[in-house]
């Protein structure tokens, strides 16, 4: 999905401005929400997640946060005279679900915020849109680097190109290389067997562990390309038993990671596979009762470990949740507060509440997060360099090493 439809993507912003007035310069003002006995607006913050499907134990946990975030915005009053409300809409972890959504988001004119998506193919699918209605996308969990500074970043031309585009999460562009300085100085792997899943996020991913990997002195004993659906890896298991590869790491996501690797470890091909923030789920655990030393990376420290987490994580658990935070809860929460806080200072500044208004009070905002300090770079990255190597140990993630990329 590198390759989208700029028709089908013009169509839909077409077809959305035509549902609702817009403002000035073409953004919704949020006005419609106004309450005449109460002094109060509604302001919607939309969330765009996988909430059913093979990826949902992720897209409930963003749901979840962000609703979190609007609850306690709306008790303690954060913006005076504006009351908060969620719009969660399911992506399946799809592109074009995704497409459909930010259609639709656009068209409610008091959403003035979206959190998500949890998949850069799907983001990938839906910036033109929220860019054209002005309309900021903060990401709890993207790394696609493109997505922020272009599609030659690597070549290091670095180019934004979309305004309205934020993300809570760091990118590919340090978590690879992170993952293969890990395996090489830490784990002492020298020959890594690389397999990735063809969608934006595994291939990108492996193709910056790839570069960073064998720029140490790294060999791969093999490449192999996967589907996200497939689950019978037989072929690739004979080729890995035979490559005399010490690890496999893997651009993927959990739902084919844990039967890859538990399919590896049933065929005595006891090496550690690795992966990154994909991978690092609960349910990677639930679905590989053998990944008993396995590797993943995650963006960010460990939430648990945060004294500024503490709260978000007693909060949550007291809200009564069924589902859990999960891998990018807190980047989530961030993410929801830094809409939040961007509407409060764009009224504390005596602008209307419109899109564009807000997106540029998003693009200036510094607060202390649960994840730590909030802030955007020029290319709407975060400022948290920060990442996380955990094991899995006793069916559980433990930390293995946290620290800052040094590139």
């Amino acid at each position: 999905m590198r390759h989208r439809s700029a028709l089908v993507v013009s169509i839909a912003v077409i077809g959305a401005l035509t549902l609702s007035a817009c403002g000035s310069r073409g953004e919704k003002k949020s006005g419609d929400g106004g309450n005449a006995d109460s002094g109060t607006t509604t302001v919607v913050i939309g969330v765009d997640a996988p909430l059913t499907g093979d990826l949902s134990a992720l897209g409930l946990g963003i749901r979840n946060s962000v609703d979190l975030a609007i609850k306690q915005a709306n008790e303690t009053k954060e913006v005076p005279g504006v009351k908060f409300e969620i719009k969660a809409l399911d992506d399946t972890g799809k592109p074009a679900p995704g497409q459909q959504n930010a259609t639709q988001l656009v068209s409610d004119p008091k959403v003035l915020g979206v959190v998500g998506p949890l998949n850069t193919s799907v983001a990938q699918s839906m910036q033109q849109i929220f860019d054209d209605a002005k309309l900021a996308e903060v990401s709890p969990a993207n790394t696609g680097v493109d997505l922020t500074q272009g599609e030659k970043w690597a070549s290091g031309v670095k180019k934004r190109p979309f305004q309205s585009y934020f993300r809570t999460a760091a990118t590919d562009a340090i978590q690879g290389p992170f993952a293969a300085q890990f395996l090489y100085n830490d784990a002492k792997k020298t020959k890594v067997f690389l397999i990735d899943d063809q969608k934006a996020y595994g291939a990108g991913l492996a193709a910056t562990f790839k570069g960073e990997f064998t720029k140490l002195g790294g060999t791969l004993a093999g490449e192999e390309h996967v589907n996200p659906d497939d689950r019978d890896f037989a072929a690739i298991v004979t080729k890995v038993r035979s490559s005399g590869a010490e690890a496999v790491y893997y651009g993927g996501e959990y739902p084919a990671a844990g039967p890859l690797s538990l399919q590896l470890k049933e065929a005595g091909v006891t090496i550690p596979l690795m992966g990154g923030d994909g991978m690092q789920s609960a349910d990677y655990l639930k679905l590989n009762p053998k990944s008993q030393g396995d590797f993943a990376t995650a963006v960010g420290l460990p939430i648990e470990s945060l004294d500024t987490a503490k709260k978000f994580i007693d909060d949550y658990k007291k809200a009564g949740y069924k589902d859990a935070y999960e891998t990018y809860g807190g980047y989530s929460y961030d993410s929801a507060s830094a809409i939040i806080q961007a509407v409060k200072a764009a009224k504390a500044g005596g602008k209307e509440l419109t899109r564009v208004n807000v997106r540029d009070a998003v693009q200036k905002v510094s607060f202390a997060g649960v994840t730590g300090t909030v802030s955007f770079d020029e290319f709407g990255d975060t400022t948290n360099k920060q990442l996380t190597v955990y094991t899995a140990k006793d069916g559980k993630w433990a930390v293995e090493k946290s620290g800052t990329f040094k590139g």
